[in-house]
């Protein structure tokens, strides 16, 4: 997936991660950049920035997805790459004061679900598109603190894993993006009032920026990479679950249990 000339959607481009997501597509060439996100205001700053276009939807809505990518059609042709971006944490864990889990399913998992439903058959009918979701390391390991994140997470990779199953023999690329500690304010608030799972998500490498984590995009979907991981350690980690559950586990606790 070369990104030069390509028409690309960016859910939760209007901050973070998406932002830097949009300006890097613009910058590598990208035809139009289509930046969305629920603040029409802080979207449409992105898309000056990227002479594209800002779109306000809730991507939690089926029908509201759907006509982000009708539109989209009929101004465009096609849609190329649909970066499904958009997350939320919770910070909770089995109480829940509010609507954390549905909420954090809504937005982390079916989200990406909404957005495949809608632009996959388009992309079928020409043979050719791509799908990047972005996930978590929390998809591939866990998110001390955060049980609806880390569930939620773990729901984006599997369902990243399932298209790419289904659909990569017609055509349809897939990338899951699965960074560990990035310098939004998703990580940086709650490691500010000192919140056990974020230092231990700042304990276990380094914290880099959005624009970094974009230019690791960028490679991983030259190289059509299915796992685009940001910190190349959380591979090393999720071997190391893999290999040896009970170890991996007893050094998580040890690692929740630094001062």
């Amino acid at each position: 997936m070369n990104v030069a000339g390509r028409n690309v959607v960016v859910t939760g481009g209007a901050s973070g991660i998406g932002a830097a997501l949009a300006r890097r597509f613009a910058h590598a060439g990208a035809r139009r950049v289509i930046v969305v996100d629920r603040d029409l205001g802080a979207a449409q700053a992105v898309a000056d920035e990227v002479d594209g276009v800002a779109e306000a939807v809730d991507v939690t809505d089926p029908a509201a997805v759907n006509g982000l990518v009708e539109r989209t059609i009929a101004r465009d042709e096609q849609i190329d790459l649909f970066c499904s971006n958009a997350g939320i944490a919770t910070g909770v864990g089995l109480d829940d004061p509010g609507d954390a889990w549905h909420r954090a399913f809504e937005v982390n998992t079916m989200a990406h679900v909404y957005a495949a439903r809608a632009v996959l058959p388009g992309m079928l009918e020409r043979g050719t598109g791509y799908l990047l979701q972005t996930a978590s390391a929390a998809g591939l390991l866990t998110s001390p603190a955060d049980a609806p994140y880390a569930v939620s997470k773990h729901g984006a990779v599997a369902f990243a894993e399932w298209l790419a199953v289904t659909y990569g023999g017609r055509g349809i690329g897939v990338s899951v993006l699965c960074p560990m500690g990035v310098a939004t304010p998703l990580l940086m608030d709650p490691l500010a009032a000192g919140e056990p799972g974020a230092q231990a998500v700042a304990a276990s490498g380094e914290i880099i920026t959005p624009e970094q984590v974009a230019e690791t995009v960028l490679t991983g979907l030259a190289e059509e990479r299915f796992l685009i991981l940001p910190h190349p350690q959380v591979g090393t980690f999720w071997a190391q679950k893999a290999s040896d559950p009970d170890r991996w586990l007893a050094g998580m606790r040890r690692l929740l249990d630094r001062p």
